[in-house]
């Protein structure tokens, strides 16, 4: 008993997620996002593109790490990925994690510490694809919302397509081919200057 009441905790804890505000407002939306409505989406979009990825991917612990990757942001916030790779944001976001998953009983938390810790190395064809995964949808956002994070966080096209380009690349060219051609409809729309 003592395990589930461990996880029943634990799950009370990571609703604070869904407090985590982002950087970009859902499409079609004046608000912006939590943190939660985002590993929401990023697991389904993994679903659905992981057949493109470059290398055989475990769904399973992409979806895995996914659902935890921003756990960590409930103690650290979340700051625009262009600012945010940071030793010190890291660092936060690392003992957020650490803190989080010590809620859970010893070995069920160490697992979940250990993939958080996998997808931050991005190392594994399983953490590429999730950090690849992990970008699309911000940027599917801005497009379809006149660049509105990318316009008031002052962020130029070259920083987009050099970010962007490397982590979704790297999972799937397949995959990036399509997202830069939306990129670049973009540009040529004024929408990513």
């Amino acid at each position: 008993m003592k395990d589930i009441t461990q996880i029943l905790d634990f799950m009370v804890e990571i609703e604070k997620l869904k407090g985590v505000l982002r950087k970009s407002r859902p499409v079609g939306l004046s608000r912006y996002e939590n943190a939660g409505e985002h590993s929401w989406h990023v697991c389904l979009s993994a679903l659905l593109l992981h057949n493109y990825a470059e290398k055989d991917v475990d769904i399973n612990r992409v979806i895995r790490m996914l659902l935890n990757h921003d756990l960590g942001e409930i103690d650290a916030g979340d700051k625009i990925i262009y600012t945010s790779e940071t030793v010190e944001q890291k660092g936060k976001e690392w003992h957020g994690v650490k803190r989080i998953f010590n809620l859970l009983p010893d070995n069920l938390g160490a697992q979940y510490v250990a993939l958080w810790e996998e997808f931050e190395a991005g190392v594994t064809a399983d953490a590429k694809f999730a950090k690849a995964i992990d970008r699309i949808p911000p940027l599917l956002h801005n497009l379809n919302d006149d660049g509105h994070g990318w316009k008031i966080h002052n962020i130029p096209k070259e920083k987009v397509l050099a970010l962007n380009g490397e982590r979704i690349s790297a999972a799937s060219p397949e995959i990036w081919a399509a997202v830069e051609a939306k990129l670049q409809q973009g540009i040529s729309e004024g929408i990513l200057k």
